[in-house]
């Protein structure tokens, strides 16, 4: 007999065991990922999420909520993703050990729920927590956890498993759960009237706000209804039963619609589908689940990335998808005597499905995160198929437990050289390229921790052979193009500015960087361009806004110039020189009131500003402020004596108004 529960009345959940169980696994997954806390933030991805996104570094506002909202930053549509890291910056600003252990915690949470789940639907104690311990240790889950950026896994995997506990709920108290049941003919939507059904719903609605990869969990809604909650069990039921299992999943299907639906839109605009041809992404599919498989079962060689290669051997594809087809057999071959097979089966493969390849998004192959929520599957398959498969050797049965225990170890000790990888981003990508081969966006990344450290020689070398690997890869040749720029190469650098451009023509970074490029080489109409093209991307994109209202004062169109000033103000309060800028150009626009409150900020922020008092003396002399602008005038000369403008300004002021000389100075700290 399988251990599943036709019974969900009274599962079987309270006990001294059960609390060891959840109390150990609690422990040691956060013993094995304390490490995480002292790890920092790495240069890929983590600067758009969180360290050079001002909306995440300004904290949770009410502002930045509304931009979360309508944002398809990074290509993706996630605002509980994007407030999560909002709040963290709010509890521990910039320290990346706050940010770590948040994700710690929601993995902690994800081993806890799923452990609970399985032991409320299956009644397998045993089973469930071995379940709940491989998710939980497996290495192929570091990247997920240690991954400040990745805390969308996290947190939509978190609302994933309270979507299904709360519908186990659901089904435990459904007229329609069994052929049993005496009312299996009431009115096809009754299944409305549950609460547990509209907190399913609000659960999956936050989970498809935290990652779209969720959108695959009405189908495991319907495993589950196979195995183990068995609302299918003989074929006088299975009909009549079907239709209501189908029809109460339906809003969960026209929920997952409108998700897939946004993120596609997102990504296409944002340039984010990687180009192949349809039998390179087919071959690259079938072979991406035997590589997870492998990687699950024999845990080695991972990387951060796996770059999408040029093509794969055409006989170690069709050798990958006859094993699929044969282990799918396999699966609905014994759907009747282990019914766990098919639904842990069709779980790992379904659930990889929005990022398995068939849709292209980025240049990886692979990726040790797209296995978060899939791998419970295979682990359900594992866990409750060694027993069955041990009935053929009694003798050797007894020591299931055992190998078990071996495997977890084993486990714990990989997540552990693992976790160690993600310390900085120089130890994380120099172990990529040890793993990998022809790894261009490792090279890439690695060229960035270089360049930032001022070893631009290594930087430029590595740059160059990840262009060279693949010249489709629009960061290496931004990178390259910045590294040659340093090194005074500018036709270089201006061929591959403009080549990152074409390739990725709605990345603000890059159209910010080619603006850069023509102000400072004489082509003010191609700068204003690039800036205006950054801008129309990322709206909010402080360096932009500063650079094109800088360009605009040059050209003396200040009325021009005020607005983007006016949201680098807006976006960082703090910032002098932004005060300073603002004010400057309200100054030139004849907005000499308007202008004297920010240089008056710029002096609160920085009181020996000499330009600061130069220019707010000027915008009280033409308010007629004379007294004020004279104190400041003085102030200014006595920070910087030899200031020719500010001696003119002052004398000339004096010469009018001799009764101020030798009046008592004002107070310029106010």
């Amino acid at each position: 007999m399988n251990p599943s529960r036709s019974d969900l009345a009274a599962p079987p959940v309270a006990g001294k065991a059960f609390g060891i169980i959840c109390l150990g696994l609690a422990l040691v997954t956060a013993a094995l990922y304390w490490p995480i806390t002292r790890n920092g933030f790495i240069n890929f991805d983590d600067d758009q999420y969180v360290v050079g996104n001002a909306h995440i570094t300004s904290g949770l506002t009410w502002t930045n909520i509304m931009w979360a909202i309508q944002s398809g930053e990074a290509a993706n549509w996630h605002p509980l993703t994007w407030m999560s890291h909002m709040a963290d910056c709010s509890l521990y600003g910039l320290n990346p050990a706050g940010h770590h252990l948040t994700n710690l915690l929601f993995h902690v949470a994800n081993t806890l729920l799923l452990f609970l789940l399985l032991q409320l639907t299956t009644g397998a104690l045993w089973r469930s927590a071995f379940v709940a311990a491989f998710f939980a240790w497996h290495p192929l889950h570091v990247e997920s956890v240690a991954w400040a950026s990745e805390r969308k896994d996290t947190l939509s995997t978190f609302f994933f498993l309270l979507t299904l506990l709360v519908y186990t709920r659901y089904v435990q108290k459904s007229e329609v759960r069994s052929p049993k049941s005496e009312r299996n003919s009431m009115a096809v939507f009754s299944f409305l009237l549950s609460p547990c059904y509209w907190y399913a719903l609000i659960f999956f609605a936050l989970g498809l706000m935290s990652k779209a990869m969720v959108v695959t969990l009405p189908f495991v809604l319907l495993l589950m209804d196979f195995w183990p909650l068995n609302r299918i069990q003989n074929s006088e039921f299975r009909t009549q039963n079907l239709k209501q299992l189908i029809v109460e999943k339906i809003p969960f299907f026209l929920l997952a619609a409108a998700g897939s639906a946004v993120t596609y839109l997102v990504q296409k605009t944002a340039g984010a589908m990687w180009g192949s041809s349809w039998g390179l992404r087919l071959e690259n599919v079938v072979l991406a689940y035997v590589r997870y498989i492998s990687k699950l079962v024999w845990p080695q060689d991972f990387a951060i990335v796996y770059s999408y290669p040029h093509q794969w051997p055409a006989w170690l594809a069709a050798g990958a998808a006859l094993l699929l087809l044969t282990w799918t057999a396999l699966a609905l071959c014994r759907s009747r005597e282990n019914p766990y097979l098919p639904v842990g089966w069709f779980w790992f493969v379904g659930t990889l499905v929005p990022t398995i390849g068939l849709v292209q998004v980025g240049a990886q192959s692979i990726a040790d995160r797209y296995t978060y929520i899939p791998s419970i599957g295979f682990f359900i398959i594992v866990v409750w198929g060694a027993p069955d498969l041990a009935r053929r050797w009694p003798e050797k049965a007894k020591f299931l437990p055992l190998a078990g225990v071996i495997a977890l170890i084993g486990c714990l000790g990989v997540t552990s050289l693992q976790i160690r990888y993600w310390h900085d981003s120089e130890t994380l990508f120099l172990h990529a390229l040890g793993v990998t081969t022809d790894n261009y966006v490792a090279e890439n990344c690695l060229g960035k921790v270089y360049e930032k450290s001022g070893r631009n020689d290594r930087a430029l070398v590595l740059y160059s052979d990840a262009v060279r690997l693949e010249p489709r890869y629009p960061q290496s040749q931004f990178n390259l193009a910045l590294c040659l720029l340093a090194f005074g190469r500018t036709n270089e650098a201006l061929e591959h500015l403009r080549a990152a451009a074409r390739l990725q023509p709605h990345d603000p970074d890059i159209q910010y960087d080619l603006g850069i490029y023509f102000s400072q080489h004489g082509s003010p109409d191609d700068a204003a361009r690039g800036f205006q093209a950054a801008l129309a991307d990322r709206p909010d994109f402080p360096a932009a806004r500063n650079a094109l209202g800088s360009l605009l004062s040059r050209e003396k169109n200040f009325a021009g110039a005020i607005p983007h000033f006016a949201a680098v103000v807006r976006l960082r309060p703090g910032d002098p020189e932004a005060r300073f800028n603002l004010g400057l150009a309200l100054l030139d626009n004849h907005q000499s009131a308007e202008a004297i409150p920010q240089f008056t900020e710029e002096l609160r922020l920085t009181p020996d500003s000499t330009k600061g008092h130069f220019r707010l003396a000027q915008a009280q002399q033409q308010q007629n402020r004379v007294a004020e602008a004279i104190s400041h005038y003085e102030e200014a000369l006595r920070l910087t004596p030899d200031f020719p403008e500010a001696k003119t300004a002052l004398a000339g002021l004096l010469a009018a108004h001799p009764e101020l000389k030798g009046r008592e100075p004002l107070d310029t700290a106010r």
